[in-house]
């Protein structure tokens, strides 16, 4: 009973962690200065914004998916899909390496 609870309480400072780490990750986004991104920028990017924001568009796809004959009964497929699949997939794969912005190359 004892290693339960141990195991348990692991279990339990991993998501905290997980959790403090995903809400602070808004104060740590800033602006980019007049050159781009830094390479610190982008290196964080790569290694946590991608993907989070990958999961992000699967857990979207799945409800979207799940909500899609209500969805489509209310007359508004396109608006979920974008909301919930295509808004976080551009995210994930358009937009520029860095960039703290929902801008993509094609609409500067």
């Amino acid at each position: 009973m004892i290693l339960e609870m141990i195991k348990n309480m692991k279990v339990m400072r991993v998501l905290a962690i997980t959790a403090a780490l995903l809400i602070s990750q808004p104060a740590l986004s800033y602006e980019t200065g007049p050159h781009g991104p830094s390479g610190l920028d982008m290196a964080a990017d790569l290694i946590v914004g991608r993907p989070v924001l990958l999961a992000t568009t699967v857990v979207g796809t799945a409800i979207w998916l799940v909500a899609l004959p209500f969805s489509a009964l209310g007359g508004n497929v396109e608006e979920s899909a974008e909301a919930l699949v295509v808004g976080p997939a551009k995210a994930t794969f358009v937009r520029c390496l860095g960039c703290s912005s929902n801008t993509y190359e094609g609409e500067k």
